[in-house]
């Protein structure tokens, strides 16, 4: 049987879990590092969705025409207030 891939809703819902669990402070030294494990890969999960999702996006702007073009966003380049 082949999984399908977890989409970033699920992934996202299971670390913010996985850190409440932690939160608790009620585990083993060894339930501990397990649901560190299970909140990393999450956490990758959630960082390869993110990413692809980030290529995917495209900024419009006008040309010296006037006319409308397509561009890859410079995500990485902006910060916030800006």
């Amino acid at each position: 049987m082949v999984k399908k891939p977890m989409k970033f809703e699920e992934a996202f819902s299971r670390l913010e879990k996985v850190i409440e669990e932690l939160e608790a402070s009620e585990l083993t030294l060894d339930e501990t590092l397990k649901k560190y494990e299970e909140g990393m890969a999450m956490l990758r999960i959630c960082r390869e969705i993110l990413q692809k999702a980030e290529k995917k996006i495209e900024v419009l702007t006008r040309d010296e025409e006037g006319k409308l073009r397509a561009s890859p966003a410079d995500i990485e380049g902006t910060s916030e207030g800006e």
